[in-house]
């Protein structure tokens, strides 16, 4: 068994600071995110989205969809039918254990 999957990265203020910005994404308008440890010790992969930024779409902030970059549908119609953790505030996110992947 590994250090990681004993101690999962528990996240930062740096995570809050950047899941909250979406100007500093490198994979704009998608930010990757993980959860580690969360499922039978397995991890998650979600990505936020900048909903505000691209399509003026209020109240998926602090949304982590259930995919990965490589698995993102081509509209964003097929993206907002893929499962999803809505949380109320990035904190909760965090508290939950995703961090910035």
């Amino acid at each position: 068994m590994s250090i990681a999957r004993l101690f999962p990265r528990r996240a930062t203020m740096r995570d809050i600071t950047f899941m909250s910005t979406p100007s500093l994404w490198s994979m704009h308008p998608f930010l990757p995110v993980i959860r580690r440890g969360a499922v039978g010790g397995c991890q998650q992969l979600g990505v936020l989205y900048d909903a505000v930024g691209v399509s003026g779409r209020y109240g998926y902030t602090a949304t982590v969809w259930l995919t990965n970059l490589f698995l993102i549908p081509k509209t964003e119609a097929e993206f907002f039918e893929r499962p999803k953790i809505v949380y109320d505030t990035f904190e909760e996110l965090v508290e939950d254990g995703w961090v910035v992947d």
